[in-house]
Order: structure tokens, then C-alpha cells, then sequence
């Protein structure tokens, strides 16, 4: 599939509401979640002790972290459907929102749709506003929605 090509930042205020891209399904394994835990010092049972957590957790096994979920968008958002000229680089600028809705059981296959929610210039750059919505094959709702904020600059002369 080839990118839309948005031909300048003016231009992005008429894709606002507009599908920017989805993931491809990836699957999230116990040894990615037990890397994860010795990365953060996360090394809370309902996501190691397959176990205790068959045993004693309401969701019948080990769940993924929620902020390990929230690391997987870079990688799961990284095909993305538009590609924006007229700029210089773009930095991530924060988040307007987190929600984690439902848990991601391990060993789950996940994907991300990413839309373009708001279009604001800055007296830096151009502020974009994109809603992030993680999915688990078979699940009514999404796991995680992000609201995440890019800010593009302009070309350095």
C-alpha cells in the first residue's frame, strides 16, 4: 500500500477525523512481558506467576502491563497510511489522555488504529492531536485509547 502524501502542515486540518493508519496483529508473549518486568522493576504476580495468576486473578490468567501495552505503539504504529511534507522534524510533545478499558491477557494478538483527532499551530510548530486505540483478537473493546501529542517543527534554514 502506498502513503497518502499530505503535501504541507496547513494541509493536515482537512484530514482531522480522518484514519491515519492500523498495525498489523502482533502477538504479546510471556517472555516479552517477564523482559518488560526486569526492564521497570514491575514484578507484580498478575503479570509473571502464570500460576497463581490461573488461580487467583478475576481474568483466568496473566495479564500484559498496561504500560507495557502503552510501549507497543511505537511499534505498532509505525506503518503509517499518510506521509506529511513541509516540515523539519516532528517530537513528541505528551499525551492529553490514557485509558486503560480492558486487560490484555498474555499471549494475546493485538493491533493499533491510529486517527488524527486535532490540528493546532503553535508559536513552535504545529501541534497534532492523535487518538490511539489498542485492540485484543475477540475482545467488544478496545484494551488501551491514547491521546497522544506531536509537535512538528519547522524546516531549519
Amino acid at each position: 500500500m502506498s502513503a497518502t502524501v499530505i503535501p504541507s502542515i496547513a494541509a493536515l486540518k482537512d484530514f482531522v477525523g480522518q484514519k491515519l493508519g492500523s498495525s498489523d496483529w502482533s502477538a504479546v508473549t510471556q517472555k516479552q512481558i517477564d523482559a518488560f518486568a526486569e526492564a521497570t522493576g514491575d514484578h507484580q504476580w498478575i503479570h509473571l506467576d502464570v500460576e497463581r495468576a490461573k488461580k487467583e486473578s478475576p481474568f483466568g490468567g496473566p495479564i500484559v502491563h498496561g504500560f507495557f501495552t502503552l510501549a507497543l505503539l511505537p511499534y505498532l504504529s509505525g506503518r503509517q497510511e499518510w506521509v506529511v511534507t513541509g516540515h523539519g522534524n516532528a517530537t513528541n510533545y505528551g499525551a492529553d489522555g490514557l485509558r486503560f478499558l480492558s486487560p490484555v491477557p498474555v499471549g494475546s494478538t493485538v493491533h493499533a488504529k491510529t486517527r488524527l483527532t486535532d490540528v493546532q499551530g503553535k508559536p513552535k510548530g504545529t501541534l497534532l492531536t492523535m487518538e490511539t486505540a489498542v485492540h485484543v483478537v475477540g475482545a467488544d473493546r478496545p484494551a488501551l485509547i491514547y491521546k497522544g501529542l506531536t509537535l512538528y517543527n519547522p524546516p531549519v534554514r
